[in-house]
């Protein structure tokens, strides 16, 4: 069982708090989803600041029999590229890992590790997302990503999709990302806008040749690449922006983006 490392620091601790935190979320969202979107941006910090950005880009989620998900890893334990399948338990419940699809990864470059995952947030405060949403009708696939070079995206992409295939699973992708980090408001806006147009063309090329020109603090570019690379997706859109600056009044700021993708 991988028990929450960031409730009651990230989001709330209990049940009840859980569920009035996430109805502030989602307050004056309009919940539709689009079954026509295979990918999607969301970020994690706590929901304090980024609850609302990530709830834009879980009202419009369709529901699917997998989730996968992926995350930077800013532990800096376990492997290059860790899944975890282990039941993950939040104060909403239980998930359960999809094995079958896990199984049918290839393993080009993922491997089984655990300990990427114990004291990882940014995976985890997707969760109770999904779990407002659709309860526990579903399953999920837990990745986290400490290689986030262009190369091992694209071959993360490549592990999803062939798992897809041979599962013939509904899956959609959630990467897991904040923006800029802790940068002037101007800065922040300017840069996080340069890298959304990239991905609104859904150019991973583009978008790390931005990332690299603009020395951007993404920290979840690779998520954001390779889900790109497994969903193959025909366009993007910006769904919500915001930047911590809302909340805390502070110069320098973490941005947050949700994004949507379709292929249609």
């Amino acid at each position: 069982m991988r028990i929450p490392a960031v409730a009651g620091k990230f989001y709330p601790a209990s049940k009840d708090a859980l569920t009035r935190e996430l109805r502030r979320c989602f307050d004056g969202i309009f919940i539709a989803d689009d079954p026509s979107i295979v990918g999607v941006i969301s970020p994690h910090a706590g929901y304090m600041y980024s609850g609302k950005v990530a709830a834009h880009a879980y009202a419009v989620i369709p529901h699917a029999d997998t989730y996968v998900i992926l995350c930077p890893n800013h532990t800096g334990y376990g492997s290059g590229v860790s899944i975890s399948t282990e039941v993950w338990s939040t104060p909403l419940g239980e998930v359960g890992v999809d094995t079958e699809f896990i199984d049918a990864m290839p393993g080009y470059i993922t491997t089984i590790d655990e300990l990427a995952h114990r004291y990882e947030h940014s995976l985890e405060v997707q969760l109770p997302f999904l779990q407002y949403r659709f309860k526990d009708d579903f399953e999920i696939v837990p990745i986290c990503m400490g290689f986030q070079d262009h190369e091992t995206a694209k071959e993360v992409g490549a592990e999803i999709r062939e798992a897809a295939n041979a599962t013939g699973r509904k899956i959609v992708v959630i990467a897991s990302s904040d923006f800029s980090h802790y940068v002037p408001l101007n800065v922040a806006q300017s840069v996080d806008n340069y890298l959304i147009d990239a991905l609104i063309e859904v150019d991973v090329d583009m978008f790390y040749a931005r990332i690299a020109e603009k020395s951007a603090s993404l920290c979840g570019y690779g998520p954001i690449a390779a889900m790109l690379y497994a969903t193959q997706p025909t366009s993007g859109k910006l769904l919500n922006y915001a930047t911590s600056g809302e909340v805390t009044h502070d110069s320098h700021v973490v941005g947050y983006v949700a994004m949507g993708f379709k292929n249609i």
